[in-house]
């Protein structure tokens, strides 16, 4: 029961960022809702067969200034993903432009397709 309270209080403070993903023969492409995140709060990771990616928001608040009200409670953004074993973790590129990231994770060379030349026969 303890663990069940202690995820829906982490759920409640973090934000779960919208995410398309899109699939081609080279490998996949993950398109992410980060408005706010800066690089330098972004930490993106893959540990075994996990994609762990966390951001914040860099709120600068005038010290003059207090809100009265706020939709947002939480400036954590957090997102996991099981990656599939024909992904190569080792080549990920990763940009962020204007509070969206989209990583790019190709696939093993063993798993694209190959095109099969088919010669003339004598």
């Amino acid at each position: 029961m303890a663990d069940s309270v202690l995820m829906r209080r982490t759920a409640e403070r973090t934000l779960v960022p919208p995410v398309d993903i899109y699939e081609t023969a080279e490998g996949i492409t993950l398109i992410a809702d980060l408005p706010g995140v800066s690089p330098k709060t972004l930490d993106i990771r893959i540990e075994q067969d996990r994609l762990t990616i966390e951001g914040t928001v860099d709120l600068e608040m005038p010290e003059n200034l207090k809100p009265l009200y706020a939709e947002v409670h939480s400036s954590r953004y957090y997102r996991s993903f099981t990656l599939s074993p024909e992904l190569n973790p080792e080549k990920v590129d990763a940009k962020l432009r204007h509070g969206v990231l989209t990583l790019s994770i190709p696939k093993r060379e063993e798993f694209k397709p190959k095109r099969i030349e088919v010669k003339v026969a004598e």
